[in-house]
C-alpha cells in the first residue's frame, strides 16, 4: 500500500554512493521486502496484516537527489491474515473491494529530510479509487554493494499511519480503529555499474 517509500532511502544514501554515480534505477526485492498494516480490535489487540504481491522501484541520480521519483502498486488481492475467513471479509465490497479495486497505489510527491539517515517521504496513496496523502517516517538501514549478486542495493525501514476513513472505509469503526499503523522494510536492488 505503501507501499513506496524508496526514494527517502535513496536520497538517504547519497553520501555513501561513489562520486560519480548516475541515475539508477532500483528496484523492490519481494523476499526481503514486507508491507504490513495494524488495527486495533476492540481495544483487546493490534492485528496485523501484510501483501505478497507488489512491484515497486524508484530512480536516483546523487547529483540531484530531489529529482528522484518512487512508485509502488499492490496488489489487494494479495491481502494475507492468515485465516481465509477473514480476508474474504477484508477483500469484500465494504472493506477493500477488491473485486473493483484490485490494486492500489502510492507516488512520492516530495522528501523533507530530518537527519542524516532519516526523511519524511510524502506521498499520495490511491484507494478504493480515491487518492489522498500519506507521509511516512524512513531511516536508512545500509547501502552498498550486496556480497552476493555484487548489486548496489539499499535497504529501509518506514513507519506511518492513516485513517481509513478518509478513503470511505468506515465498516467496523470504532469496533475496528479507524486508525491503521504502518510499517514497511524494504531492500530494493540496481543493475551492477560496469568499470570501463
Amino acid at each position: 500500500m505503501f507501499r513506496s517509500l524508496v526514494l527517502a532511502s535513496a536520497l538517504l544514501f547519497a553520501s555513501y554512493a561513489p562520486a560519480h554515480a548516475e541515475a539508477m534505477k532500483y528496484t523492490f526485492d519481494p523476499l526481503h521486502t514486507q508491507i504490513h498494516f495494524t488495527a486495533n480490535h476492540l481495544g483487546f489487540s493490534n492485528s496485523t496484516g501484510k501483501f505478497l504481491k507488489f512491484d515497486g522501484s524508484f530512480m536516483f541520480d546523487e547529483a540531484r537527489p530531489a529529482d528522484g521519483f518512487v512508485a509502488v502498486t499492490i496488489d489487494v488481492n494479495s491481502l494475507n491474515m492468515d485465516d481465509a475467513t477473514w480476508e474474504e471479509h477484508l477483500k469484500a465490497p465494504d472493506m477493500f473491494n477488491a473485486a473493483q479495486y484490485s490494486t492500489m497505489g502510492y507516488k512520492s510527491t516530495r522528501v523533507e529530510m530530518t537527519g542524516e539517515k532519516t526523511a519524511r517521504l510524502i506521498g499520495d496513496l490511491t484507494l478504493l479509487g480515491q487518492t489522498k496523502p500519506v507521509t511516512l517516517d524512513v531511516t536508512l538501514n545500509k547501502c552498498g554493494e550486496h556480497p552476493m549478486n555484487n548489486k548496489p542495493t539499499c535497504g529501509f525501514s518506514a513507519t506511518g499511519k492513516l485513517k481509513r476513513s478518509d478513503w470511505g472505509m468506515t465498516k467496523g469503526i470504532p469496533m475496528v480503529s479507524d486508525e491503521i499503523q504502518l510499517r514497511i522494510e524494504v531492500e530494493a536492488s540496481a543493475a551492477p555499474t560496469l568499470n570501463n
